[in-house]
């Protein structure tokens, strides 16, 4: 029996929680009106804003080439700024990760764009595209999947030890219950 990846074990490790995210963020409706998108912006932006100083960081970018041109921190504020959305700015922590727990982050954030297909598809819905209000949601030129597996097969190859890889798997969780807060403030839902 084969070891498994470090994408692999962080997919299995997250699963449950993953899927928490995903019904959190549909059940706020954010593709229901402009002002629910709005606010689903806001929460996008704080979430981005935290983890894009993981595409910037230079010993993590020594070994995954292209770190940088992967964060989407630019089409968000774009995005903000086709529908006049501030950035929510109230009361919003401010997480601080390891570099090996950025890791586990980073894992999340990437791998969202896949999910992002089916949000990309219901900001359709109310007339939002790659060029107006959608670019961050927007597929990558290689494709959803073949981006996808290309950021897997890098964080992969990345030499962790097993402390950094448990460091990644406390990361993710740190992720996905980072973005999990952040939804309900944006919304004003209690936890």
């Amino acid at each position: 029996m084969t070891e498994k990846t470090l994408t692999e074990a962080l997919k299995e490790h997250s699963r449950e929680t993953h899927d928490a995210v995903d019904n959190l963020v549909m059940s706020m409706q954010p593709f229901v009106s402009l002002d629910n998108y709005r606010k689903f912006l806001q929460a996008q932006y704080e979430f981005h804003l935290t983890v894009n100083p993981i595409y910037h960081n230079a010993e993590l970018s020594k070994n995954f080439e292209g770190l940088a041109e992967l964060a989407r921190l630019d089409r968000l504020k774009s995005d903000m700024k086709d529908l006049e959305v501030e950035p929510y700015g109230k009361d919003v922590e401010e997480p601080v990760f390891t570099d090996a727990e950025s890791i586990g982050w980073l894992y999340c954030v990437e791998g969202s764009n896949l999910g992002a297909a089916i949000l990309y598809k219901e900001a359709g819905k109310i007339d939002l595209k790659d060029d107006f209000g959608a670019a961050h949601l927007a597929a990558h030129p290689d494709g959803r999947m073949p981006h996808w597996r290309a950021v897997k097969a890098k964080i992969d190859a990345l030499p962790l030890s097993d402390e950094d890889k448990q460091a990644a798997m406390k990361g993710a969780d740190d992720a996905f219950a980072y973005y999990k807060r952040v939804i309900r403030k944006v919304y004003g839902v209690d936890a």
